[in-house]
């Protein structure tokens, strides 16, 4: 089971986010931002914000660092790191099932994740067999786009995926999470794009809009 921080909006919670961090970050990383989001009118939620395993990355020359899997070339596509993906993405599943084993219904969980952690979130949210709250997909992209086609599961066809970019991000540019955007539109999934005015972070307005997503999926689901 990966390490993971745990916070609770109050006591008994009957919904769960579990929120994955990027590239070179940890389970820290977005602890912060849970009393920004101002969800008092929701459930009591349960946060999980594990962290990645620690792994050489190619791109930063073979540096150790946490990471979900290796990143082989700068645009993200070629030679992309499907062992590494398919091992993460286990390791999502099982804290997903340990939520349901402590009394969390399928339906009241919701998969997010930033940059790296956004691809992991798609990745294992839309083959997962049982239907999730929602997808949140911040400042990433779609991995192994071309093999979503046979391994998606029906169950979360019409889970509702927010996604959000900066305009300006120079990680992973806009034209990639756009593209990934439109394919996941093409194959009929509920998505709803989101643009702001900075680089690959988050601020006010998106959390603003976070807050949205996480109310209507957690409050009407």
């Amino acid at each position: 089971m990966l390490p993971c921080i745990e916070l609770e909006t109050a006591p008994n919670p009957s919904a769960a986010v579990i929120w994955l961090h990027g590239l070179g970050a940890d389970g820290n990383d977005f602890v912060p931002i849970v009393p920004e989001l101002h969800l008092q009118g929701c459930p009591a939620i349960r946060f999980i914000f594990p962290s990645a395993p620690s792994m050489p990355v190619t791109v930063n020359g073979g540096y150790v660092m946490p990471a979900w899997y290796d990143i082989i070339g700068r645009n993200l596509m070629d030679q992309e790191d499907a062992d590494g993906i398919h091992q993460s993405a286990a390791s999502v599943t099982e804290l997903i099932e340990r939520e349901a084993s402590r009394g969390i219904a399928y339906n009241k969980i919701v998969l997010a994740g930033f940059s790296q952690g956004c691809a992991m979130a798609l990745h294992t949210g839309l083959r997962f067999p049982h239907k999730l709250a929602g997808i949140m997909a911040l400042s990433g992209y779609l991995p192994l786009a071309m093999s979503l086609h046979t391994e998606k599961h029906s169950a979360n066809q019409t889970t509702p995926i927010f996604m959000a970019h900066g305009l300006y991000d120079e990680v992973v540019v806009p034209e990639r999470a756009e593209a990934s955007y439109a394919m996941l539109e093409k194959m009929g999934y509920q998505v709803s794009w989101n643009e702001y005015p900075m680089e690959h972070s988050v601020n006010h307005e998106e959390l603003m809009d976070i807050s949205r997503f996480l109310q209507s999926v957690l409050i009407n689901s």
